[in-house]
């Protein structure tokens, strides 16, 4: 393991199946919440980045979707963006939850991550996530599982929910970087632009409580930023106008809800994280669309940033 006694800086990318766990231990890392977290899988699109500083290191961790075998150009655009990402980062960690059988998707990233330390001698971190949801003896042999699922340069259990072990992973993942000054100023903890975390907090917001389908086919813009004129300084409002896209009717239906009702809670918790984001008032202006089949339409993913 290399010297720590000189101060490191460097990328970090946390990769695994969907749901493993990668966004929230992203946020634990980082003490603020950078990456949207879900119960439905498949939900981070892009290569979040959360940034930790301490007297020792700054970690700029890469939150990327979760690689899995892709049934849409959508897919396909996500493997590759998670591919892309692993190319330029110092240490990889590899998120295996431990609610969770070792299985056939961790196998298929495995082999992924063996071809990648064999051409680029990256570190590869095996994180044990979610250790909070099981037994000792199911961790221990979750532990052992993951042993034989590869050569790691270390293996981790953590609970990113309970707190358990952050401190831990964080450690261990920053002894594995450069040498370096810090990349990023002390007091910033992302490089997303207000318009991506806006429409984050808007997609987090509209997965809660729907049909498992409706991950996939959600799409989130932000129209518009408009503050409010002749508004007193210690007081400011912007209006936020947002599009949320969905591929088909009956899916525009779900986000609405009966009387719109599901589309004012969608808003009323989203407005809660773009007040905190903004440091203001706003008055979020949702408007849900239908654009058919978008997730397999090059020009409309290109539309919508993918």
């Amino acid at each position: 393991m290399p010297d720590e006694q000189a101060y490191r800086a460097g990328f970090v990318s946390l990769v695994g199946r969907p749901n493993a766990g990668k966004s929230t231990l992203t946020n634990a890392l980082v003490g603020s919440k950078v990456a949207i977290t879900s119960s439905k899988p498949q939900t981070t699109r892009h290569a979040i980045r959360g940034i930790r500083t301490t007297e020792e290191s700054q970690l700029v961790l890469v939150d990327t979707p979760g690689l899995h075998r892709p049934r849409s150009l959508l897919g396909q655009r996500l493997n590759d963006l998670v591919r892309e990402t692993l190319l330029s980062v110092d240490v990889i960690g590899f998120c295996l939850p431990s609610d969770q059988r070792v299985g056939p998707g961790d196998t298929f990233i495995a082999r992924d991550l063996a071809d990648l330390h064999r051409a680029r001698r990256v570190p590869v971190v095996a994180i044990a996530t979610k250790s909070d949801a099981v037994t000792r003896d199911r961790l221990a042999e979750h532990l052992v599982a993951i042993d034989g699922l590869g050569e790691w340069d270390a293996i981790i259990p953590c609970s990113a929910t309970r707190g358990d072990q952050v401190e831990e992973v964080a450690e261990l993942l920053s002894s594995y970087l450069p040498e370096s000054p810090q990349l990023y100023p002390a007091d910033q903890i992302t490089d997303e632009s207000t318009l991506v975390q806006i429409a984050e907090l808007v997609r987090e917001a509209a997965l809660e409580g729907v049909r498992d389908e409706l991950p996939h086919s959600l799409a989130v813009q932000v129209e518009e930023i408009v503050p409010r004129p002749d508004r007193p300084e210690d007081s400011p409002l912007s209006d936020v106008r947002v599009n949320v896209f969905v591929e088909r009717p009956s899916q525009k239906a779900i986000i609405i809800g009966r009387g719109g009702s599901r589309l004012r809670d969608v808003g009323t918790e989203a407005r809660r994280g773009i007040e905190e984001l903004m440091g203001h008032r706003v008055h979020l202006d949702l408007h849900v669309k239908v654009a058919k089949d978008w997730q397999r339409d090059p020009k409309a993913l290109d539309r919508l940033g993918f």
